[in-house]
């Protein structure tokens, strides 16, 4: 990407602070209460009606057909007629019932957008989880004294603080946005934009065990998920030993520790990217994990999927860089040289029958991705993957109870070999391809 672009990263980092009060619980429980009770007035009213898409096949519509599409009422009569009927017999503030009735849509559309999708039954919403969503016009934040003062009833507040919490300091200067109650403790969600110099586009290839990406500063980059992968193997076995011998806590204990260990090995992967890869756009596939773990899929392959947290791995990496997503189409079947789609994707390595390029599959798909979403900016491209000198090796590895950075600093990126176990590491290696 030559020359450099301003592009606005937007920062969300949601925190807890611990709360014992028997009115928040009372709350939460009406809560509840009222927002079923929107989503059962909302259901009752949806429009029903027919959808007649095309049916393509060669450039001809081959047949026509037709199903039934959900509309949810939105006019504003239906609206207030709803908040008149919520509004009856309230104990707590009107604003109350504003948010109940706004988090009701919020729970339909995303009903809606999966039906359509076909992820959904045509069975209405119920709500299982304990929470109350704050409205803003419901709090007054103090930034002084880092306390959110919040509204039950007219006259009647609730106060927390997350002054000389931890994570205090990591939020200096943010906003805060509408908090979550929970009947134990608040989630406060803090935001932030800065402005964000782009020197570098990087594209990335999701794989089983790897992530591989192109850059044409830097080369191919190859991201080891291999010891993650260990890992869920190793804990998948310990769960099935002991639900097979019906210890629940103990299947329950090995859970916690498999999603902690997940978790961790995916903030230090995004922390060791965005640092080696500063003012850089993460270019990713946009993948639906419900397709790749489908019943078409052979049962080992839906398996070896369903482990690697792609959208875990890109949502840790926009909350530290810019990230882009690109359709995953032939991305691995396209020439990056000369644009030739192949019929199949058999083989690690790709061979393009007219210009006769040869490379690894991966490489491929990270170049076209690259290229794909420079084409969606408006840029053109002139890097010929022959071109690159060099491959960098990134990974985790996991070593004993927890991760382990072996580097000259922590959370520092060091130059070793990629075979080297239990470290972050950074290896640049000539090009064989």
């Amino acid at each position: 990407m030559s020359g450099s672009s301003l592009r606005t990263l937007e920062q969300v980092r949601m925190y807890s602070v611990p709360i014992s009060d028997p009115r928040v619980s009372e709350l939460i429980t009406w809560y509840q209460g009222t927002l079923q009770r929107a989503i059962d007035v909302i259901w009752d009213n949806i429009e029903w009606k027919y959808r007649f898409p095309k049916v393509e096949k060669g450039g001809q519509v081959i047949a026509p057909s037709k199903f039934k599409v959900p509309y949810l009422p939105k006019d504003r009569s239906f609206k207030r007629r709803l908040r008149d009927y919520l509004l009856q017999d309230r104990p707590y503030a009107a604003h109350w019932v504003d948010a109940a009735i706004r988090t009701a849509y919020s729970v339909m559309e995303s009903w809606r957008k999966r039906y359509l999708k076909g992820k959904a039954r045509k069975v209405k919403p119920r709500v299982e989880r304990r929470f109350a969503r704050c409205k803003a016009t419901l709090m007054k934040v103090d930034y002084d004294k880092k306390s959110i003062r919040i509204t039950l009833r007219p006259g009647e507040h609730v106060e927390v603080s997350w002054n000389g919490r931890w994570f205090a300091r990591r939020v200096e200067g943010w906003r805060v946005g509408e908090v979550i109650l929970k009947d134990d403790r608040i989630l406060i969600p803090f935001e932030t934009a800065k402005v964000v110099d782009v020197k570098e586009v990087i594209g990335w290839d999701s794989n089983e065990l790897s992530l591989d990406g192109f850059s044409p500063r830097v080369g191919f980059i190859k991201v080891d998920l291999r010891p993650l992968q260990s890992m869920k193997i190793v804990y998948e076995r310990k769960k099935r030993i002991a639900q097979s011998k019906g210890l629940k806590y103990v299947y329950e204990k090995y859970n916690v520790r498999e999603r902690n260990r997940e978790k961790d090995f995916i903030n230090k992967l995004a922390s060791g990217l965005t640092k080696l890869f500063p003012n850089s756009v993460h270019v990713f596939e946009d993948l639906e994990k419900e397709n790749l773990v489908s019943r078409r899929e052979p049962k080992g392959r839906r398996k070896r999927n369903a482990r690697t947290p792609w959208k875990l791995i890109q949502g840790k990496a926009s909350e530290r860089a810019v990230i882009e997503r690109v359709s995953p189409k032939n991305t691995s079947r396209t020439c990056p040289r000369c644009g030739y789609v192949v019929k199949t994707r058999v083989g690690r390595v790709f061979r393009c029958p007219r210009c006769g390029l040869e490379l690894d599959r991966q490489k491929v798909a990270a170049v076209n991705i690259y290229r794909r979403y420079l084409r969606m900016r408006g840029f053109p491209h002139s890097y010929d993957p022959d071109e690159t000198k060099g491959e960098l090796w990134v990974g985790v590895a996991l070593r004993g109870r927890s991760p382990v950075i072996r580097a000259s600093m922590k959370g520092a990126l060091r130059a070793v070999k990629p075979r080297e176990e239990g470290l972050i590491s950074s290896y640049i290696k000539p090009n064989e391809a």
